[in-house]
Formats: C-alpha cells, structure tokens, sequence
C-alpha cells in the first residue's frame, strides 16, 4: 500500500469513479490504492474481505 495518500488512487463509493488524490470527503473514499487498476476493483477487494473476515469469525464460534 502506498505511503503518499495524497498521491494514491482512491475509489469513490458515492460516484463510483476512481480518483487520483484526495479530491472527495474521506467519507467517500475507499483506499488508498498504489494503481488506479486496484482501485478499480475496490468493491470486489471489499467483498473479499467481507467473506474472509466472515469466515473467520464463524470458526471462531
């Protein structure tokens, strides 16, 4: 992941659109990516985490 989060990629939930620097309220933004590519798939990262994170936690019951 990329240090220099004024320069990343970011997505934009609100708008759907990959931004490249922080050009929308944190509240919009998912990332930061270090690739507007990443960042293009940010809601399928989202979903894997979600399911894995899930997973985990019903094996931990």
């Amino acid at each position: 992941m990329t240090e220099d989060i004024e320069h990343a990629y970011w997505y934009n939930m609100r708008t759907g659109q990959v931004e490249h620097g922080l050009l929308s309220p944190s509240a919009d933004r998912v990332g930061p990516f270090d690739t507007r590519e990443a960042a293009e798939h940010a809601l399928e990262k989202l979903r894997e985490n979600s399911e894995r994170w899930a997973a985990e936690e019903a094996s931990e019951d």
